[in-house]
């Protein structure tokens, strides 16, 4: 990042940060992506709060910016099993930030599974949990009760423009993997699993790039949604991808299961939008398919009589160019320094909370005055 950019974040964070002060001293522990414009995100989050750990989501981490990171904050990795393991999720936190008031920023329910431990038993007081993710916002909810506050931005108006911008991301990246390879999509028929925020827009986008696209998604609210919008639909996976040359998952939560590939056609095309452990069952196939990379970012499965092509490892394709959404992602990383505030002075109750519009309000006049020139 060029010295006037960063000058004008750091400038945008401050606003932020002076708007929405903590409430007192308070540990974070930080799950994120690493990539090019974190660095301004996490010198805010330390304004706010004392950054304990920073824990990068392992598929999406760049390493130039991996080591500026390093070099001010304790980074340490971060896994599904980490925090699976109540006992090991406690004696983690235990090391990091004993004795302390905790904030978990998280990005897909990482903490979930041992939330309700680390509340009880926890030297310090986890003060809560900030999420930014709709598979994180998933998992939360399915938890029932809540021991601590978790303030969710997956779902803010704020996080529209990202998604809008993700989508078209995603198909630009899909495309592009496809096209190093010599094959086009133009004209195929396309799948979209999910019509979520960012499902909808890569529908969208697979429509105005010339694709037939079907949808489907397990609430036939969204299945009404997009037949209305002139998708077609279908009433269950299966007979979504049957035909489909290229799949795009977006439900957050698992999209495919061991059984669902073999109704994948041969030689299409499958991507996700998030981690692949959130989206794709594919490990339960590493014994029934051989792997054979074909191409960067490519990796065909084969079996006698059927094979596709899975981009990406499975992982969010458009990390494979760095998920650029230009400064509209500050307004959600706004949003999570604002609830990270708002838990320091204890204004929510354990549940799922979402920020006050005017909360949200503020935030958008601020990024309008440094952004909107």
């Amino acid at each position: 990042m060029e010295s006037p950019e960063r000058a004008r974040l750091d400038a945008f964070f401050q606003r932020v940060t002076e708007q929405f002060p903590a409430g007192g001293p308070i540990t974070s522990l930080i799950i994120t992506h690493l990539l090019s414009e974190r660095p301004a995100f996490l010198r805010a989050m330390a304004t706010t709060s004392t950054v304990g750990a920073v824990l990068p989501k392992p598929k999406s981490v760049d390493q130039q910016t991996l080591e500026v990171v390093q070099s001010a904050y304790t980074v340490n990795h971060l896994s599904r099993e980490l925090f699976a393991d109540s006992t090991r999720a406690l004696d983690y936190v235990e090391d990091t930030a004993g004795g302390q008031d905790v904030v978990l920023v998280d990005i897909g329910g990482y903490f979930a599974p041992s939330l309700g431990t680390l509340v009880e038993k926890f030297s310090g007081r986890v003060l809560g949990v900030v999420e930014d993710t709709e598979n994180g916002h998933q998992r939360y909810a399915a938890l029932g009760h809540l021991p601590c506050p978790v303030v969710s931005v997956a779902r803010s108006p704020l996080k529209d423009c990202e998604d809008h911008l993700v989508g078209r991301s995603i198909v630009f990246s899909t495309d592009a993997l496809v096209r190093a390879r010599g094959d086009i999509l133009t004209s195929r028929n396309a799948c979209v699993l999910g019509f979520g925020k960012v499902g909808r827009a890569i529908a969208r986008t697979l429509r105005a790039n010339d694709l037939r696209v079907t949808v489907y998604d397990t609430d036939p609210v969204r299945r009404v949604q997009a037949h209305s919008q002139g998708f077609r639909t279908t009433s269950t996976t299966a007979e979504a991808v049957r035909d489909a040359e290229l799949v795009l998952c977006a439900t957050g939560n698992l999209a495919l299961r061991q059984h669902d590939f073999a109704a994948l056609r041969n030689g299409a095309y499958l991507a996700s939008v998030t981690s692949s452990e959130d989206e794709l069952e594919l490990s339960a196939l590493h014994e029934l398919y051989q792997r054979i990379p074909v191409g960067e970012q490519l990796t065909r499965y084969e079996i006698t009589g059927h094979y596709f092509y899975v981009l990406a490892d499975g992982g969010a394709v458009n990390f494979v160019h760095g998920a650029a959404v230009g400064t509209y992602i500050h307004l959600v990383q706004a949003e999570i320094l604002a609830a990270t505030a708002a838990l320091s002075h204890g204004r929510f109750q354990p549940g799922l909370h979402s920020m006050p519009m005017t909360d949200r309000q503020a935030i958008a006049r601020i990024w309008l005055d440094h952004f909107d020139r």
